[in-house]
């Protein structure tokens, strides 16, 4: 009895199939598999199988929770490579522990599932035109409950060829994060997987097949114009920087600093190693100067203004564990190399919270006076990495430190430019770098330590965070890393000067220089309103679904 009461809440084997291979193709459109484009229809199989079981919103919840589980599962694996590698777990322990996280983040798309099941036995096929809606609601709720909607649909478009490329100027795909964010991208992803459900279910209702073709062309007609006008419109409001505007120089060290096995001897020898990169990217830098200038007056011209950009040294995130503040050794050789070289110097260092016995995960900015002149503390910390949660804080430790929180948004200089710092996870959150640019940022600083999750996915995942917060802001994000990828991603999504690609891979040592430009001050309309396509989505989902648990029940088709 008790096995036919849960077969009446199992969905039937061919829905299961469809909901496992929409979570395959979904996996594969993320890296390191990086098949964007099967994100484009990843999720029909899900919506018919969901269409299929429309009769049971708990059948579609079980439907959604096992494609949530297994794209989560297919796409974070990684977490497990710290716990195995670092903390000694055993690994089926590691893996037990990493199905509970996607078991409980699965809910969302479970929840999805379900709400659109109940509006498709209300409306029918017109209730798949709210499944955009719906579906970014639930990411948005994943945010607000979680701290994060890592791999949202949209971030796998941060694959997709360069908007930048005229043929890609009309199609709506990555640039759509300047108007809405990277829920926007999610939004116009999912929607275009229901045009090819409308699509495919009118064309099979032969009875009336003629006028279903008609209706077909109409709405895929309507779809093209509205993306054409959209990415016009969008196109010719853009300015991004010019390379040969005021601003400053600044050298990237990608140090590949080893995370166990860090006795002072070694730390000693890889901090003036690192010392050692920036000064041969430095020469390099003041030698092309030399010799641009020397071109300029053998031609008549003016000597270039390119000589007065000042120079900035950025250290990323690493198991160095710099306490700048508390440590007057570094103190001396940190200032004594920015005095040498003239340089500013920007690193990761853990600075006291005054009052206090915890510390901010900050970024420090040293002039070329030696002194300190610029600090950013960490606003949004890693949950159970950097910060427990409130009632767990005395019971569950920190993975890699209890931190305070920081609260103001810092810009630093670079030459005349203004940047803001992202720190490792933040490069996550619109909010923080959008914040910034409405201060009036000029270009975003990623610094960051992925070493601790070995080579997987997640350096390119974590790359695609930065791309999205390129395009939504119109700014270009600097990405200075430990192991890997270091890289600048230009406002419009391209990655450029990637040690990835010009130089050491992920896991090997490298520098090198890059031009900071001081921006128009444009701002996009993400910067400008932020995430009001995901608060569109909530009244719209929650309004919907109001309407259809109170109206009239209508005979399924």
């Amino acid at each position: 009895m008790p096995a036919l009461a849960l077969q009446r809440f199992l969905p039937g084997w061919k829905n299961i199939l469809l909901a496992v291979l929409a979570a395959a193709l979904l996996i594969l459109s993320f890296p390191d598999f990086e098949f964007w484009f099967l994100a484009w229809f990843a999720l029909v199989p899900l919506m018919w199988a969901i269409d299929g079981e429309r009769a049971s919103a708990v059948r579609c919840f079980v439907l959604g929770w096992l494609f949530g589980f297994l794209f989560f599962t297919g796409t974070c694996w990684w977490l497990t490579y710290a716990p195995i590698h670092y903390a000694g777990f055993p690994w089926p322990l590691a893996y037990f522990l990493l199905f509970c996280v996607t078991a409980v983040v699965g809910l969302f798309p479970a929840l999805f599932a379900a709400i659109l099941s109940n509006l498709l036995r209300r409306f029918r096929m017109w209730g798949f035109i709210a499944a955009p809606f719906v579906w970014v609601f639930t990411e948005f709720l994943r945010y607000w409950v979680t701290g994060n909607d890592w791999n949202a649909v949209g971030y796998s478009l941060a694959c997709e060829p360069s908007c930048a490329l005229p043929a890609f100027w009309f199609f709506p795909g990555l640039w759509t994060a300047a108007i809405g964010g990277v829920l926007l991208t999610s939004g116009v992803i999912v929607f275009a997987n229901v045009m090819i459900v409308r699509t495919l279910d009118n064309l099979a209702a032969w009875g009336e097949f003629g006028r279903n073709v008609k209706r077909c062309i109409v709405e895929w007609t309507m779809l093209f114009v509205l993306s054409l006008a959209a990415s016009f419109a969008h196109v010719s409001s853009m300015k991004y920087e010019s390379p040969d505007g005021a601003g400053g120089a600044i050298v990237t060290i990608q140090p590949n600093v080893p995370m166990s096995g860090l006795d002072s001897g070694k730390l000693h020898q890889l901090r003036q190693r690192q010392v050692d990169l920036a000064e041969g990217e430095i020469k390099k830098i003041l030698d092309y100067r030399k010799e641009h200038n020397e071109r300029r007056i053998a031609k008549g011209l003016e000597q270039s203004t390119e000589n007065e950009r000042r120079i900035t040294v950025v250290l990323p995130e690493s198991p160095m564990d710099f306490m700048y503040s508390d440590d007057r050794e570094f103190q001396q050789f940190i200032g004594d190399f920015a005095r040498k070289n003239n340089v500013s110097v920007l690193f990761n260092s853990a600075e006291p919270n005054r009052g206090t016995t915890k510390y901010f995960n900050s970024a420090v900015m040293v002039g070329p006076d030696g002194n300190k002149i610029a600090e950013y503390d960490k606003i949004y910390l890693l949950p159970f990495g950097e910060y427990v949660p409130g009632p767990l804080e005395s019971i569950v430790p920190a993975f890699v430190g209890n931190f305070a929180r920081g609260s103001n948004y810092a810009l630093l200089p670079i030459g005349d430019a203004k940047v803001g710092v992202m720190i490792c996870f933040e490069s996550h959150f619109g909010q923080l770098s959008r914040e910034y640019v409405r201060n009036g940022a000029d270009a975003i600083i990623e610094m960051t330590n992925d070493g601790y999750l070995g080579p997987t996915p997640v350096l390119r995942q974590h790359l695609a965070n930065a791309i999205f917060r390129a395009v939504e802001t119109n700014r270009p994000v600097f990405r200075v890393t430990n192991v890997g990828i270091t890289a600048r991603v230009s406002p419009n999504g391209d990655i450029c000067d990637s040690l990835v690609w010009c130089g050491p891979e992920p896991y090997t040592e490298g520098s090198e220089s890059m031009g900071v430009s001081r921006s128009d001050g444009s701002q996009t309309f993400y910067v400008k309103y932020g995430d009001w396509f995901a608060w569109l989505c909530t009244i719209v989902t929650i309004g919907l679904l109001g309407y259809a648990v109170f109206r009239r029940r209508q005979p399924t088709v």
